[in-house]
């Protein structure tokens, strides 16, 4: 049976901070470090091997996967890093304080923008300092300028259907490190988790979660590996 493992990044740098991320590319800090450490020690524990990886073009989810590979010996493994894995992107939300933002904007607001299913955040000003249009590994990418989870689903399940899906129907064991809502577009689809449901659905950093595939792709089991 195809095995599939996916990881969000450790701790990042403006996690630690409580500030609106998406796609600006912050570092993980030292405790995030040691979590995507501790994924691959678990790993290797338990015996996980991989035949190939897949990762974002986001510089805390890269890192992971590299830390984690690094305590696995598996440095060596083929790896796809495509933004169609990068984190939603928080629009004119980005860099700013989470706190900050409620006390401006209210509670019930910053709630919708963070927890609704399809209402994005407001869209982030061109030329402003998290502006990504001219960023090189974005080149020939229409940057969004703000997205909903149900955009971000948009643009996750053709790259799992065209990249990901065939190496697991192939009989590969994949391992994917990405980021919380792009890591829930997987898991409402493998999981057939209804849309106000996803939500509420949260990813902590750095811990394995197993799925166990059928032939079709279809969810046999799903578990973080180390409650087993």
């Amino acid at each position: 049976m195809p095995t599939l493992v996916l990881i969000r990044h450790g701790q990042s740098q403006w996690n630690l901070e409580n500030r609106f991320t998406g796609w600006w590319d912050v570092d993980v800090t030292e405790k995030g470090a040691e979590e995507a450490r501790a994924a691959g020690r678990l790993m290797r524990e338990r015996g996980l091997e991989f035949d190939r990886c897949f990762t974002s073009l986001q510089t805390r989810a890269i890192k992971t996967l590299h830390l984690a590979l690094e305590e696995m010996d598996r440095l060596w493994l083929p790896e796809e890093k495509d933004w169609h894995l990068n984190e939603r992107h928080y629009g004119g939300l980005t860099g700013l304080d989470k706190q900050d933002t409620r006390d401006r904007y209210g509670d019930e607001q910053v709630h919708i923008w963070r927890r609704s299913f399809d209402v994005p955040p407001p869209p982030m000003e061109p030329g402003g300092p998290y502006d990504l249009s001219s960023d090189p590994r974005y080149a020939g990418i229409d940057v969004p300028q703000s997205e909903s989870l149900k955009d971000t689903i948009a643009r996750v399940l053709p790259y799992w259907e065209s990249r990901i899906a065939p190496c697991l129907k192939a009989g590969e064991r994949v391992l994917i490190s990405a980021h919380g809502n792009s890591l829930r577009a997987l898991v409402k689809h493998l999981s057939n988790i209804p849309d106000d449901e996803i939500t509420g659905l949260e990813i902590p950093t750095g811990q394995p979660i197993v799925y166990e595939l059928d032939d079709t792709l279809g969810a046999t089991d799903r578990y973080y590996l180390a409650d087993r």
